[in-house]
């Protein structure tokens, strides 16, 4: 993942929803050995399927459930090497190997989280979880200017 680029590809958007539509599609097209990249959008403590790439995933996940739950609860970047190991996984893709689950935060809240899965294990090392860490930290300054206009 390169800054320079996704910045000039996705700066120019003016709409949330496309916005995080073509990050998606970014982020499946440019880090390898992915198998389901999307946003789920925080609501009255539950998660709300948003825009993805992948296979059909669950639509609603609550607070105390699962990666994405978790990662929600605690507003803190999830990173498991293994997630057969990861007590009360949501299975959405048996393929799924490993996960990260990086929250977004706009204007001081919770507005969603960005989950990924790898079908192999141990994927997202430091370098890649430094670099998504820093592209949602992008994306969540993209949003506040888009929200705050």
């Amino acid at each position: 993942m390169k800054k320079q680029e996704y910045i000039s590809l996705l700066n120019e958007e003016i709409n949330v929803n496309s916005l995080l539509a073509n990050s998606t599609a970014y982020i499946n097209d440019t880090v390898e050995n992915l198998n389901w990249v999307g946003y789920y959008l925080a609501e009255n403590e539950t998660l709300y399927l948003h825009t993805f790439q992948g296979k059909v995933a669950c639509s609603i996940i609550p607070f105390n459930k699962g990666v994405c739950g978790y990662a929600a609860t605690t507003k803190e970047v999830v990173v498991v090497p293994d997630v057969h190991e990861f007590p009360g996984h949501i299975s959405c893709d048996a393929n799924s190997k490993s996960e990260i689950v990086l929250p977004i935060i706009v204007n001081g809240n919770l507005y969603g989280v960005l989950d990924i899965d790898s079908p192999i294990k141990d994927r997202f090392d430091a370098e890649i979880t430094e670099q998504l860490k820093e592209f949602a930290k992008w994306i969540e300054t993209k949003i506040e200017s888009l929200l705050n206009k």
